[in-house]
């Protein structure tokens, strides 16, 4: 059974990879209710928690029902990642999670994120730094390494390991890679079956389906995996992975299901991020939420082009109504 520091997260816990500007409170609530083991907020800027920047602080805003979660924090300035933790344990999440993963120039440029892994050594003497100063369990979630050339992850999340982090995850790209390309998890795999790691090993990276939680669990040993861009407008796929893992047949998600969860979501949105902000950041979703439906065209262009609530919430039920056989 996995752990983060005391909390059980079951047999093979199943993560909502954090996503900025995606996986906010309402729709980590959406996975939550559908099977997601494990949440992680958006990540955020340490700076701005120690600055009390309020969007900052809302980020680490959530419910009871979506624990087990853990704030993720990023930067490259030790002393403000350090000092950052004390908002962090005010919100009071399970674990404090460090983002030394994101490849994006504005973050990784600045030596955060996976810009990081360009000096493992200060990498390294950053988070034993945190995980010293915390109150709470420190997990991270970081990258094969910073180009081809070099890719030091089997040694290390074994040092990670040593200076105090409870749990690591592993998207299987490097640095340089961004999102190009296909995943490797061979060396997640080796993470894995070094016999020197206890911790908790996740992998991450290009799993977009059930059928793949179940391969790449055999096949590369993780302890659990997470799941990023698969999630967004199908929050099912944790669920339908779970009956997988435990011998059933994934179910058939009816339209109108999908269209009560789609609408459920919105309403959320709207009532936790405003009216605007919550319709412009819905049309992401969308597609997820309708994926391969016939004919599906001229009801996608209302839903991304209107621009009220009015307007929108007519188009769920013209949407159940027009594919209430299926």
């Amino acid at each position: 059974m996995a752990k983060i520091g005391n909390v059980d997260l079951g047999d093979f816990p199943l993560v909502l990879s954090p996503m900025d500007d995606i996986t906010d409170h309402p729709f980590r609530t959406v996975c939550k209710r559908h099977g997601a083991d494990l949440l992680i907020t958006e990540f955020i800027a340490s700076e701005a928690l120690v600055r009390e920047v309020e969007k900052s602080r809302r980020k680490m805003h959530f419910a009871e029902e979506e624990r087990p979660i853990g704030v993720q924090i990023f930067g490259h300035d030790e002393q403000a990642l350090t000092q950052s933790l004390q908002f962090v344990e005010q919100a009071n999440p399970d674990f404090v999670d460090i983002n030394w993963g994101c490849p994006m120039r504005k973050i990784a440029g600045r030596g955060a994120g996976s810009g990081a892994l360009r000096n493992p050594e200060r990498l390294v003497s950053i988070t034993k730094a945190i995980a010293k100063a915390s109150h709470l369990p420190v997990t991270v979630k970081t990258r094969l390494g910073y180009d081809e050339s070099s890719k030091p992850i089997v040694e290390l999340a074994e040092r990670l390991q040593d200076v105090g982090v409870a749990a690591i995850s592993i998207h299987g790209r490097t640095k340089t890679q961004l999102y190009r390309g296909t995943a490797d998890w061979t060396l997640i795999g080796k993470v894995k079956e070094n016999p020197r790691m206890t911790i908790p090993v996740f992998g991450n990276g290009d799993i977009t389906s059930p059928q793949m939680v179940a391969e790449y669990r055999n096949r590369y040993g993780v302890d659990g995996i997470l799941i990023g861009r698969a999630a967004i407008g199908n929050p099912w796929i944790f669920e339908q992975s779970h009956r997988l893992l435990e011998g059933l047949q994934p179910r058939t998600i009816s339209v109108a299901e999908r269209v009560e969860v789609c609408r459920n979501h919105l309403l959320a949105a709207v009532q936790w991020k405003g009216e605007r902000t919550a319709i412009l950041e819905m049309r992401k979703h969308y597609s997820g939420y309708f994926k391969a439906l016939y004919d599906f065209k001229p009801f996608r262009l209302k839903l991304v082009s209107l621009t009220t609530l009015d307007e929108l919430l007519p188009v769920f039920d013209q949407i159940a109504e027009h594919y209430q056989n299926q």
